[in-house]
């Protein structure tokens, strides 16, 4: 998918001005203001700016959205604004998910990859570390490039396969990356679904879930748990789940939940005891939209 990057920027790279494109194209310099703050104007003029820019048109301007969130993330992502919502989210939401599976780096380490694309680690930090750190920054990027998107095999399998890519289980032949597993496993000492069942519980789960007339923060907890219990994948079931969900709160207009790596007793509670006590995943699950509640707070987001 290309993603936005702005006329100004694609000029600068060219090597014209917005003069050029007045005198070459005819186009008026009202028009090309437009353009210029990622208006979405006349696909006819947007192609022919492309032809002669020798650029994509998904490219000239922003996709825009009535969610003022999803707004507020592709707006700061597209000129990657630092220290706002965008920048604050890629660091909490990628350290919480992956210290909850595990991960060796702190928050101050996620930052410091997110914010100067290097790393200070100590003794005993994986590689795998740094490498799923990175992908998840990119795996974020996606779900917000394509939240509005029907959830689908393709955006769950890629979403694999963003946050697995040349870490170490990549070169694995067994494993496999951006499709769903070959050798049984199990979760919490309990039975997931047979590598030969997976296909059709999944559909099975997306078909049931895209037949809902409405969609709540309960109909995203409960894809979840049913996500997990699958567990499609050799590993990176736990993450991949959480950026569906993430994705889905973005879809429908709902605040999202981020589950803190101090909370992952009560979230693995939450999933091993769903079938008979709902409450306890639903309270964590709520308890992480607060937590996101309080990060819109930092930017005086109201929704």
């Amino acid at each position: 998918m290309i993603s936005y990057t702005g006329l100004i920027e694609i000029l600068k790279e060219k090597g014209h001005t917005k003069t050029d494109l007045t005198k070459e194209l005819g186009i008026s310099s009202r028009t090309i203001a437009k353009i210029g703050h990622g208006e979405k104007i006349a696909d006819n003029v947007l192609k022919k700016i492309a032809s002669f820019l020798e650029c994509e048109v998904n490219s000239l301007y922003r996709n825009i959205t009535d969610n003022p969130l999803l707004q507020i993330l592709r707006d700061e992502k597209s000129i990657r604004l630092s220290g706002g919502l965008y920048h604050e989210l890629q660091i909490r939401m990628t350290y919480n998910s992956n210290h909850i599976e595990g991960s060796k780096l702190s928050e101050d380490q996620t930052r410091m990859i997110f914010e100067t694309n290097t790393i200070n680690v100590g003794d005993g930090v994986p590689v795998d570390d740094v490498i799923e750190t990175v992908n998840h920054f990119r795996a974020i990027d996606f779900v917000i490039d394509n939240a509005e998107k029907t959830l689908t095999e393709d955006i769950i399998k890629r979403l694999h396969y963003i946050l697995k890519q040349s870490t170490r289980d990549s070169s694995l032949e067994w494993f496999a990356v951006g499709d769903y597993k070959k050798r049984a496993n199990v979760v919490g000492g309990r039975e997931t679904a047979k590598p030969k069942e997976v296909h059709s519980k999944i559909i099975n789960l997306l078909t049931k879930y895209e037949s809902l007339k409405s969609v709540t923060i309960d109909d995203i907890i409960q894809f979840h748990y049913d996500f997990e219990r699958i567990h499609p994948f050799q590993d990176g079931n736990g993450r991949v789940g959480r950026l569906i969900a993430f994705k889905e709160c973005l879809r429908f207009g709902i605040v999202p939940f981020i589950i803190e790596d101090s909370k992952k007793m009560f979230y693995y509670r939450g999933l091993s005891m769903w079938e008979t006590e709902k409450g306890y995943l639903r309270g964590t699950c709520l308890d992480g939209q607060d937590t996101f509640k309080k990060l819109l707070s930092m930017f005086d987001i109201n929704l």
